[in-house]
């Protein structure tokens, strides 16, 4: 269904390697309760996006940093349902280790606990909220994370499950495969995904590449085990760049 050639593959955490949609939305849904805001409208517009940005939307005028490192305790403490997503594992066990990383909006602590609470090894080039300026939708997160590995993101193949981060893959230069894990699919063709698949478990490596040799990933969209399954949605035109 798509075949695509690429020099790395960068990820987003939540929604794409691991399910911590439990856990995300009862901090988020407490923290809006706290301050009069609804809980679902607050949760659907922190998830994939840093933390600090959500709390000046909706407290212009509070002690921002504060904030964010109680929600952020209260992130890093609670871990429970925090597990690696259908496919996840396999697919990260079949790449090279320098070909791959994680671009997150979570703040190093946090995204490190939430990696090792799923299982998942921490790669050295792993790219957080910690380590940029300007968060998704901007286009830092992922130019950072391909340089990091060497690479321009244009040559990068991005991984996301909400448009705030396909909008900064897209804008970094990438291409990018967007997940049905988190949104509506109309939502991620709109922020301008190339290619719409389930979950991990819709990707795989065609071959180990030789040193200095590019990737050729394959999407399907049969691969996942749910009744859920659908089609490879092909957005974008060129898989073969």
């Amino acid at each position: 269904m798509g075949q695509i050639i690429c020099s790395a593959l960068l990820f987003d955490l939540d929604g794409v390697l691991i399910d911590s949609t439990p856990a995300v939305s009862r901090v988020w849904t407490k923290w809006a309760l706290e301050h009069g805001f609804d809980p679902n409208e607050v949760v659907h517009k922190a998830h994939g996006r840093p933390s600090l940005s959500t709390i000046r939307d909706y407290l212009p005028n509070a002690n921002h940093d504060l904030e964010n490192r109680r929600l952020e305790q209260q992130e890093i403490e609670d871990l429970e349902g925090v597990e690696a997503l259908l496919g996840t594992c396999d697919l990260l066990n079949a790449l090279p280790s320098d070909r791959w990383t994680i671009v997150t909006s979570c703040t190093r602590p946090l995204a490190e606990v939430r990696i090792r609470a799923a299982g998942l090894p921490i790669p050295k080039k792993l790219v957080t909220s910690s380590d940029v300026k300007n968060g998704k939708p901007d286009p830092e997160p992922y130019l950072k994370g391909a340089a990091a590995l060497g690479f321009p993101a244009s040559d990068c193949i991005v991984f996301e499950d909400v448009p705030a981060g396909i909008r900064s893959g897209k804008a970094a230069g990438a291409r990018v495969v967007a997940f049905r894990t988190t949104v509506k699919e109309s939502e991620l063709e709109s922020a301008g995904a190339d290619w719409i698949v389930d979950n991990c478990s819709a990707v795989s490596l065609v071959a180990t590449p030789a040193p200095g040799q590019p990737l050729t990933i394959f999407l399907h969209g049969d691969a996942s085990t749910s009744s859920q399954s659908k089609p490879v949605t092909m957005v974008g035109q060129d898989s073969s760049r």
